[in-house]
């Protein structure tokens, strides 16, 4: 078999299909939004709007509704709950976000074990990449493609807000509202996400192609453009190799992600680890050869 019937091979199955084309738009929608949560430092927000969205999403299924409505209700409610524990206890905000995220997180899974379905509502946990159906698809690429559009005509504003809110409100702008937007966004990416690898990975997609990038550029322009390059050549990768390694699509394309990453971390031709001890090493032997 040679390299073309490797790659053409799985294509031959709708159901490959479809899950590449999930896997594709889940990837860079998420790697997009993940340059601005990496910058803002919302790693750790970022993980708990994902887990606390399942809720949301369990109860729009419920009553026939579109699980992006449910996502954002859950979203905007455990931001605000974060914040009234944090204003008003003693408690800090770290620990404001595991308590409401761990606590959303789990109301979603009593939700999903007592809600009677003629389908697996596990699969909004662990994910059904194979399993896409062309109406599922539609749905998230629709989403995928409004968010990816606010994203990029917003950009500026929103990169402005995460370097200085200050400036931002000094010209104009609204920081909360821009923070807020942001948030109902992270909501709607989490749910185009969740048939790629559900809810409990997630926060993998939205954290690993921002940092691959900021490793890689000091330039945010550029993060834009690498954070969903690396996303989609990772979801290539890890699909195709959950194809020939029969195992799991979606966590084999999170792992992946963190290959990648910590090959960028050791070996990156700037910050690389490895490739800066390399450069410290050689610059004394040049400097000794040119005395």
């Amino acid at each position: 078999m040679n390299l073309l019937d490797l790659i053409l091979e799985p294509l031959s199955y709708d159901f490959m299909l479809r899950a590449l084309l999930v896997a594709l738009v889940a990837s860079i929608v998420c790697a997009v939004l993940s340059c601005w949560l990496v910058l803002i430092g919302w790693s750790l927000m970022g993980d708990a709007v994902s887990h606390a969205v399942l809720p949301g999403v369990v109860l729009a299924y419920v009553v026939g509704a579109p699980f992006a409505l449910g996502a954002v209700i859950f979203g905007f409610a455990a931001v605000a709950l974060i914040g009234v524990v944090r204003d008003t206890s003693r408690i800090k905000e770290d620990a404001a976000i595991g308590i409401v995220f761990t606590t959303l997180f789990a109301l979603g899974l009593v939700l999903i074990s007592v809600t009677p379905s003629q389908t697996d509502l596990n699969h909004i946990i662990f994910g059904n990449l194979l399993g896409v159906s062309w109406g599922d698809l539609r749905q998230i690429v629709v989403l995928g493609v409004v968010t990816f559009a606010v994203l990029i005509l917003k950009r500026r504003d929103f990169t402005l807000y995460a370097f200085d809110p200050t400036q931002a409100h000094a010209i104009g702008l609204r920081p909360r509202l821009l923070g807020a937007a942001l948030l109902g966004l992270l909501a709607l990416t989490a749910v185009v996400a969740l048939q790629a690898v559900g809810v409990v990975l997630v926060v993998a997609m939205l954290i690993i192609p921002g940092a691959c990038a900021h490793l890689l550029t000091d330039r945010f322009g550029r993060m834009l453009w690498i954070a969903p390059s690396v996303a989609a050549v990772c979801a290539l990768l890890g699909l195709y190799l959950s194809y020939y390694l029969d195992t799991a699509s979606g966590p084999m394309i999170v792992l992946a992600q963190g290959v990648m990453f910590a090959l960028i971390y050791l070996f990156g031709p700037e910050r690389g680890v490895i490739t800066s001890r390399l450069r410290t090493r050689r610059a004394p032997s040049e400097v000794n050869a040119v005395s």
